[in-house]
């Protein structure tokens, strides 16, 4: 079973939101602790919560997805759904072409659902790397926040090492971390922008679901001490004196635009290779979810993405994500 918070990782959705979903009962837990009150769920519980965001994302109701789901709505039932929800949409809003896209790799992992390919899940222990890398604020940990911070900060980021004369050493490498509370502008405009957005969207009282929690998206880049030394800095932002990395997850700045991190090893990560855009990744991720579920493991934290193929073609983008792990 998984802890509220891990399921929620799995689902990219807010614990908030998971729990909002069992108080009106479209989503119950597998298991409530009668002592703690912690909430337990099974990996079989992800087929409901992608149907459940599918369908809201097509425009129901809270109220109208639990009277779909009680009458088992089939995969064929969901697709005809879809197709006059984005008739609708083409005709009325040709910015919903972000939305419709993510709809659609919540269907696809429903279609998936029992059939999943056998991709090889590798347990292994990674090395430490020193980092350069930007950061930047999402409003979730679902693709469709993911994608449109991180990408630019990666843009970024090879212009600013370009310019400092900094080569690359290895691939980029993402990985993320919660976002407690908004304390920079930037994360109180996300916040702000993010509530604004479904108070305006909901019809009713009941439809104001918890704002999901915001996640610092870190776009890094695999570089050496000697590189950095060769452009005036050291891994303490020091210039002109190198030095040793110490194991820190505190992004020191360099002066040349970005920041500098030495990413310490993970002991033990379950990983798995995703082929293709990071906007298809959830059924990837769910597939590594039945998989860490069913050989006795449990997440010990958010997954890191380390890139191994990024041509031009995000249709041949080969990724490994590689999710902390421990006995369960």
């Amino acid at each position: 079973m998984f802890s509220i918070g891990d399921f929620a990782q799995y689902g990219r959705v807010s614990a908030r939101m998971l729990r909002h979903y069992d108080a009106i009962g479209l989503l119950r837990p597998a298991r409530t602790d009668p002592v703690s009150g912690y909430r337990y769920y099974e990996a079989a519980q992800l087929a409901r919560l992608n149907r459940i965001i599918a369908l809201k994302d097509l425009g129901f109701s809270l109220q109208q997805v639990g009277a779909i789901l009680a009458e088992e709505v089939s995969v064929p039932e969901l697709r005809g759904m879809l197709r006059l929800r984005r008739a609708e949409l083409e005709a009325s809003l040709a910015a919903a072409g972000a939305r419709l896209a993510q709809v659609e790799a919540r269907l696809r992992t429903i279609e998936s659902e029992g059939r999943m390919s056998a991709d090889d899940v590798v347990v292994k222990r990674t090395g430490a790397v020193l980092l350069a890398e930007l950061s930047g604020i999402a409003a979730s940990y679902g693709p469709e926040d993911i994608g449109p911070v991180i990408q630019p900060l990666y843009g970024e980021l090879c212009r600013r090492l370009e310019t400092a004369g900094v080569t690359p050493a290895g691939p980029g490498l993402a990985y993320y971390e919660d976002a407690d509370a908004p304390e920079t502008p930037e994360a109180r405009t996300v916040a702000a922008r993010k509530l604004a957005a479904k108070t305006a969207a909901a019809k009713t009282a009941e439809e104001h679901e918890p704002t999901p929690e915001a996640i610092v998206v870190h776009a890094g880049i695999v570089i050496t001490e000697e590189a950095l030394a060769k452009a005036g800095v050291t891994t303490d932002g020091t210039p002109g004196r190198p030095g040793t990395t110490s194991v820190t997850l505190t992004p020191t700045p360099t002066g040349l635009g970005f920041d500098v991190v030495a990413l310490p090893a993970l002991d033990c990560v379950a990983t798995v290779v995703h082929r293709g855009p990071m906007s298809r990744v959830l059924p990837t991720v769910q597939n590594l979810a039945h998989w860490i579920d069913a050989n006795g493991y449990r997440s010990a934290g958010y997954a890191r993405e380390l890139y191994l193929e990024c041509p031009p073609d995000q249709e041949k983008w080969v990724t490994e994500i590689q999710e902390p792990v421990v006995r369960a």
